[in-house]
């Protein structure tokens, strides 16, 4: 099966405080052979890039509203006149809260979701095609499951 990676480079805006924001460069990332996932990586053209790692599912809902707990929450808004994402990180190194073009953001989500429709992430991991072949019969199985000692009784109840 072939897969698909689907990125975009953007510039995200860091707010420090209602008043200033830093720009940070940025990449989304979607890969077909990890559809449930999107990876947006920050600071791309320093030596430590950040990745962070979340469900492509909450940053779709996250364009229309409000979702996520946790580590990761994401809501739509408007900031100068203009319709843009915003995306709360939390991790044990600190807390973000980054800003991201809802046009950009969206028309990255629509190329995903062409990739892999919402609903059909799990036949691009291959598990059904995984399990058949692991539970798939063999020849040997046949004696493994053939009864070696036959019953007595008859089998039409006689």
């Amino acid at each position: 099966m072939q897969h698909t990676v689907v990125e975009r480079e953007l510039e995200l805006r860091l707010i420090l405080s209602p008043e200033r924001a830093v720009p940070v460069p940025a990449r989304l990332g979607y890969r077909s052979d990890d559809p449930f996932a999107v990876h947006v990586t920050f600071h791309i053209n320093s030596a430590q890039p950040v990745g962070w790692t979340f469900a492509r599912e909450l940053l779709v809902e996250g364009v229309f509203r409000p979702c996520g707990y946790g580590d990761v929450r994401v809501w739509p808004t408007k900031s100068q006149g203009r319709g843009v994402v915003l995306m709360a990180l939390s991790s044990p190194d600190g807390d973000a809260l980054l800003e991201a073009p809802a046009a950009q953001v969206s028309a990255w989500l629509e190329r995903t979701l062409r990739v892999v429709p919402p609903g059909a992430e799990g036949d691009r991991l291959g598990i059904d095609d995984g399990l058949a072949e692991l539970l798939a019969p063999t020849p040997a199985d046949d004696l493994w499951l053939s009864d070696p000692w036959p019953s007595d009784e008859s089998r039409d109840g006689e």
